[in-house]
């Protein structure tokens, strides 16, 4: 077998926040084993692409970039594609290290093992790596905290649980280490993230408002971030929920995946819920907390989506009106129950598709103007295209007209002075 000396290395991740905090873990376990990571791919001896492979064009995409790689570079893929759609991968791409999501400090061993000439397949789904392994944060005010790996579902169009696997959850010790170290270097804003996490704990013993309860017990001035929980886990425990939220640490900001505003088109996905418990949730939390906001998902032309399903979906929206939605249209996707239902012309996908756009787009500017004149106090947590973003309590994005530098992490006080429908705009009052 040929050396080849390996010690620059190109990272890149691509997909959920899940899949963000595995990358963070990678560059730190490789920045603490002496290797270098670069931010040109060019410099390096190594490219390591985190992937996803959740839609057909994300997929597509992902493909594209690894063609892309250049020559005489040893490359590593891993995160999802491989365990999803190994056989495009090693039909189309050159590569010398295949391995499932979340590799932790296994990347060490195999990029050793790599430098030696070997070819490494480990297409694992059920990694969890160490809780406090080393991390280099991609935001200085953000950490995103894993509370658990894969999920309890069974969606009929969903392949990422075969990348990720059953549920494997960290417990609530663990966790508030991680966050406690995260809070004493300076972070100030703590995403809670799962492929799930209302299923939080089922496998241990534990669940998400104990977990949530816990963590605003800790010290500090910081905001915490909850992301997706299915409809029939939040279900489950809503009232503690709505009360656990009540907590000022806590973002009122909600992500409930409906996908569907037809029970039927609900049924043949496999989601084990029906459109009432989502109105259900949705309606116990504005009931206590009316400023909450709302992000969903919908996905346009699943098959058996008939015209009167999809009416059903506009009609959902246009009850509901979620301040963030999530479209996506329908494509097969591998080893998935859905590839052997009777699918969709993509003309029709396409055209719902627009139609939704359309409709959130209205609802979405309706809503922010409510936000017009608001004053209060932001987390600076972005810096895009030349401005400094911030969220306000109910994780509303706001956009700073400021010459002022370096305002990451910082609080401000705002007045909002004008609405897109993706964002709004503000000033700084003091």
């Amino acid at each position: 077998m040929k050396k080849h000396l390996i010690n620059n290395v190109y990272v890149k991740t691509h997909g959920c926040s899940t899949n963000f905090a595995d990358g963070e873990v990678i560059v730190g376990c490789l920045a603490t084993a002496g290797y270098k990571v670069v931010n040109n791919m060019e410099d390096a001896d190594a490219v390591i692409y985190n992937t996803c492979a959740v839609k057909t064009p994300t997929e597509n995409r992902m493909i594209s970039l690894l063609k892309k790689v250049p020559k005489g570079k040893k490359l590593i893929v891993t995160g999802c594609l491989p365990l999803i759609n190994f056989e495009r991968l090693n039909k189309e791409i050159t590569f010398d290290a295949a391995m499932g999501p979340a590799p932790g400090a296994t990347i060490i061993n195999a990029l050793k093992r790599v430098s030696r000439g070997e070819k490494i397949f480990n297409l694992r789904s059920d990694s969890k790596p160490d809780c406090l392994l080393p991390r280099v944060f991609l935001n200085k005010a953000t950490s995103i905290v894993p509370i658990s790996y894969g999920c309890l579902g069974s969606c009929s169009y969903c392949c990422v649980r075969y990348a990720r696997g059953k549920l494997r959850s960290y417990t609530i010790p663990e966790i508030l280490t991680r966050i406690k170290r995260d809070l004493d270097i300076g972070v100030k804003e703590i995403w809670l993230t799962s492929q799930d996490t209302g299923a939080y704990g089922v496998d241990i013993g534990e669940d998400l408002v104990t977990l949530l309860r816990s963590v605003v017990d800790l010290k500090g001035k910081f905001f915490v971030r909850v992301g997706m929980m299915n409809p029939n886990h939040a279900i489950e425990n809503v009232d503690n929920l709505v009360e656990a939220y009540g907590n000022p640490k806590i973002y009122k900001f909600i992500h409930i995946p409906v996908q569907s505003g037809d029970d039927n088109v609900l049924k043949m996905m496999n989601r084990f819920y029906t459109v009432q418990d989502f109105r259900n949730v949705v309606n116990a939390f504005r009931n206590e907390i009316p400023k909450i906001s709302l992000a969903t998902d919908i996905i346009c032309g699943f098959p058996g989506e008939d015209d009167n399903a999809f009416n059903n979906s506009i009609q959902l929206l246009k009850e509901i009106k979620p301040d963030v939605l999530n479209i996506s249209k329908f494509f097969v996707r591998p080893n998935t129950l859905a590839k052997n239902l009777r699918g969709i012309p993509a003309q029709k996908i396409k055209k719902r598709s627009i139609q939704v756009s359309m409709l959130h787009r209205k609802i979405s500017l309706e809503k922010n103007k409510k936000w017009l004149h608001w004053e209060g106090q932001v987390l600076i947590n972005k810096r895009k295209n030349g401005k400094w973003t911030g969220r306000n309590f109910a994780y509303k994005p706001i956009t700073l007209e400021t010459e002022k530098e370096d305002l990451l992490g910082e609080y401000e006080v705002v007045r909002i002075t004008g609405v897109k429908p993706t964002h709004l705009k503000a000033e700084i009052i003091a």
